[in-house]
């Protein structure tokens, strides 16, 4: 199982015409997975806002294979050794920052709601100076 701050090997489907599995060096973040390229030193991050599922799981020889569907639509593919459970924690971790960003997003409507109370409309003991009779 992986937790917020363990890192490991994960590969990466490229999204060239050969399409070939490339290895990436992987830290599951509390924001998301953020996964780097062997020489180059980029990293990449894959925010939980910005995703939308983890699909497509298949257990396949050694490996498990997964899709990261992005809000957007875009679709990234994944695969790591059984033993690893990428996916799992991944799709874990995503579905507890939706949580906490659910509540968080509750508890912002009420204290907006309790701000904006309406106080019940009292009549002027007057007409308003700017009536026209």
């Amino acid at each position: 199982m992986k937790l917020p701050g363990e890192d490991g090997l994960l590969e990466k489907r490229s999204d060239g015409l050969l399409q070939l599995w490339k290895k990436k060096h992987c830290v599951l973040t509390e924001d998301g997975p953020h996964h780097g390229g062997g020489d180059t030193g980029k990293v990449k991050e894959l925010h939980f806002a910005n995703m939308k599922t983890v699909d497509c799981v298949e257990r396949k020889g050694k490996y498990v294979y997964f899709t990261v569907v992005m809000t957007e639509g875009k679709e990234i593919d994944f695969r790591c050794p059984q033993d690893e459970g990428w996916n799992a924690e991944i799709t874990l971790q995503m579905v507890q920052y939706k949580n906490r960003q659910a509540i968080l997003a509750v508890k912002s409507t009420r204290q907006k709601q309790q701000l904006f109370t309406v106080q019940p409309h009292t009549p002027a003991a007057h007409p308003s100076p700017l009536c026209v009779q």
